[in-house]
């Protein structure tokens, strides 16, 4: 039998070779960490489908933030629970709202930690859905304004980069006007552009306590067959003044992502979300995979579909797989 002289094996077996040979490396600055904070003192509340994830007040928050920033990872995607829930989201615009008030704090303990604000209604308001209701519809252009306040509020507060989720149409056309307006310029809106309407939020709307009261996301977020759909949003973004471009949830989208590198000279963030992580820890506690392994996996595959930032829960445990730790 006659064999190739290819011989791509060749490449494969030292471990020196695999290493010099490798087209995608994981780097704990490629990392953003999500973190949840709610209102209170000494809150450590344990989120139940999200193992070592927590809903935690201010000062367990910045004891997180600071392991976050020793741990070198650059960032925090910081999500609020608020006191009180009411029709139009009142609190996630209140300069005294439990983000604003973290991120003052994370600013001035931690200076150099990247805090991104995510910028929504969801969690805010007492029927769960994005934005303000006209009746049982979810009003897009009055939601608009409320949307721009919410993140210059953040601003204000000192946020590096503001992040819109609520798949609103002209909601980065709006932002940027707003913060623009009140002298903002200089903030990056980083836009929730393909986010679909997706099982795997589950486990997150635990954690930020966010769930529709009635219907579901479907009228305003993606549909998961769509992918020429979500070009279409991620170019109007762009147009409307986005600095970074995401895609949301990030496994079950490579394909998606992939696209998007291809067509976008943009950085591209993706977000491995709760769903994904929440996959890994259970199958992992019953045995079934090995947790470490198959979390760097799907990482790497993110990675190389083409994003450049990745926002995952696996974050800090990446950080000390990378150094070798665990």
């Amino acid at each position: 039998m006659t064999f190739p002289q290819i011989r791509l094996r060749r490449l494969r077996e030292p471990e020196g070779l695999r290493a010099l040979a490798r087209e995608t490396e994981l780097s704990v600055k490629d990392f953003i960490y999500p973190l949840f904070v709610t209102h209170g003192r000494d809150v450590r509340e344990p989120i139940e489908p999200m193992p070592g994830c927590y809903q935690l007040s201010l000062d367990h928050l910045l004891e997180e933030a600071a392991t976050v920033a020793g741990l070198g990872i650059p960032g925090i995607l910081l999500f609020g629970i608020p006191a009180t829930k009411d029709p139009v989201g009142s609190e996630a615009y209140d300069d005294s709202g439990v983000v604003q008030e973290a991120v003052r704090a994370i600013k001035k303990a931690i200076p150099n930690l990247l805090v991104i604000t995510d910028v929504c209604l969801c969690e805010y308001t007492d029927h769960g859905h994005c934005g303000v209701l006209e009746g049982q519809r979810v009003d897009n252009d009055r939601t608009l304004e409320l949307l721009g306040k919410t993140a210059v509020s953040h601003a204000a507060a000192g946020a590096d980069v503001v992040a819109p989720s609520a798949m609103m149409d002209g909601q980065v056309k709006a932002i940027r006007a707003a913060l623009d307006s009140a002298g903002y310029s200089h903030i990056p809106i980083m836009a929730y552009s393909a986010k679909y309407a997706s099982t795997f939020y589950g486990p997150f709307r635990v954690a930020a306590e966010s769930a529709p009261q009635f219907g579901d996301r479907r009228g305003y977020q993606m549909d998961p067959a769509n992918a020429r759909m979500a070009l279409r949003e991620i170019e109007l973004d762009v147009e409307e003044g986005a600095d970074i471009i995401m895609v949301k949830p990030a496994l079950a989208y490579l394909d998606i992502i992939a696209r998007a590198r291809e067509r976008f000279g943009h950085p591209i963030a993706a977000y491995n979300v709760s769903g994904e992580y929440a996959m890994v820890k259970a199958a992992a506690r019953l045995g079934w995979l090995d947790e470490r392994r198959a979390a760097l996996e799907v990482l790497t595959a993110i990675k190389r579909a083409g994003a450049d930032i990745l926002i995952s829960y696996h974050a800090k445990e990446v950080a000390g797989w990378l150094r070798g730790e665990g």
